[in-house]
């Protein structure tokens, strides 16, 4: 019986420790393999990540340079001038004029733009108020939202034939424009495009355009011609079928209208001083007459 109880405390203990050395989990030698594969592969992808980052070349897009003259540009995009130079070369190398590029640049006097420049972005040439020249060439096809808006000095404008839309303030307050040239192309003359040219004399608007809208927002723009104080001639084209609201408001010297189109009575708001509109949608296409100052209470007379 004592042999029997010693074998069974042996095996006992024998039993005991083996199951405590079981517990502990041995890792799979093939697991391990495969993460230590894994790690080397995320180290080898964050030394390459690492590299590319040192090397890799900056888009063309993204990279800014400055000449000699102040001009910066991104790419082909004239983004800004910060120079002093009065009358501006533009380099051919560039495709756009970029959104304020010559924003407040009180100094400037002239601007040639080459023939690469396909746009003018949003107030590109905005507040140039010494800016008294400007061609822009027929590779423009856009020309932005109040981009020349506040060029007090520029007294003529011609658009080129590429340009379909006239947008809205584009040329609002330039207070010197006595000359404007609108192409057939153009179809569409936004809301406050030549509003505040005060020296404006005559307008004549091509059978291309479809409409000339209306300051309908509650802080707008203002009419496409409001406030155009010395303007005393117009003439709408045949292809006219909208007038919007205020297009002509405050335009005290407009004393001779031709009407050429035809509108109807839901798209011709109240554009004009006086009763013109009655009498236009009472007796149709022709030219109106009044006399000078013209506001609200002017009477229209087809001639």
């Amino acid at each position: 019986m004592k042999m029997n109880r010693k074998l069974f405390i042996a095996l006992a203990t024998l039993l005991l420790f083996g199951m405590l050395t079981g517990c502990k989990k041995k890792e799979d030698p093939a697991s391990a393999e495969l993460k230590a594969q894994m790690q080397a592969a995320e180290q080898k992808q964050e030394a390459a990540t690492t590299a590319t980052t040192q090397t890799e070349a900056i888009p063309n897009t993204y990279t800014e340079t400055t000449t000699e003259d102040g001009l910066t540009m991104r790419g082909t995009v004239l983004i800004g001038y910060f120079g002093t130079i009065t009358n501006i070369i533009i380099p051919n190398s560039i495709t756009s004029i970029g959104q304020y590029a010559f924003k407040n640049c009180s100094s400037l006097a002239s601007v040639t733009i080459p023939n690469s420049v396909t746009s003018i972005e949003y107030g590109a040439f905005q507040s140039c108020t010494s800016l008294a020249s400007v061609t822009i060439p027929n590779s423009v096809t856009s020309i932005g939202e109040i981009a020349f808006s506040g060029c007090h000095s520029l007294a003529s404008i011609t658009i080129p034939d590429s340009v379909t839309s006239i947008g809205m303030g584009t040329f609002s307050y330039c207070t010197s424009l006595i000359s404007v040239t609108i192409p057939d192309s153009v179809q569409v003359i936004c809301e406050g495009a030549f509003a505040g040219c005060t020296s404006l004399t005559s307008i004549t608007i091509p059978n291309s355009v479809t409409r000339i809208e209306g300051d309908y927002a509650q802080f707008g723009s203002g009419g496409a011609f409001e406030y155009c104080t010395s303007l005393t001639s117009v003439t709408i084209g045949s292809g006219v079928t909208s007038i919007g609201y205020k297009t002509f408001l405050n335009c005290t010297s407009l004393t001779r209208v031709t009407l050429q189109c035809t509108i109807s009575s839901d798209n011709f708001d109240i554009s004009f001083p006086g009763d013109l509109r009655e009498k236009y949608l009472a007796e149709g296409i022709g030219t109106y007459t009044t006399t000078a100052p013209v506001n609200r209470d002017s009477k229209w007379t087809k001639q």
